[in-house]
């Protein structure tokens, strides 16, 4: 089992950037994929990215490919989303996911942090 808290959130203009970290607890965080997911108030949870264990593979959704950057740091047992070029529609709360799997963090995501809040003014 692992407990994930996300950190990093805040206020930024449209164009900005910001990075969010998601630490999570245990001592087997390296054999979890991750993946960071966001939600407006009155939609779905969206898939933003996805990583693998070692970092080797990257998994992005096409709304952030090229501006978002997902990457991990097994030996802090820390998990990041660098989001440059930050557009309005980018506002949501971001959350980060455990799995064993990329496919399972992709499309179900066994463990939840608790979200933090991104947004994003003109």
């Amino acid at each position: 089992q692992v407990q994930l808290v996300e950190s990093g959130g805040g206020l930024v203009q449209a164009g900005g950037s910001l990075r969010l970290s998601c630490a999570a607890s245990g001592r087997t965080f390296s054999s979890y994929a991750m993946g960071w997911f966001r939600q407006v108030p009155g939609k779905e949870r969206e898939f933003v990215a996805a990583i693998n264990w070692n970092g080797g593979s990257t998994y992005y959704a096409d709304s952030v490919k090229g501006r978002f950057t997902i990457s991990r740091d097994n030996a802090k047992n820390t998990v990041y989303l660098q989001m440059n070029s930050l557009k309005l529609e980018d506002a949501a709360v971001y959350y980060c996911a455990a799995s064993h799997t990329v496919v399972a963090v992709r499309y179900r995501g066994d463990y939840w942090g608790q979200g933090t809040q991104v947004t994003v003014s003109s």
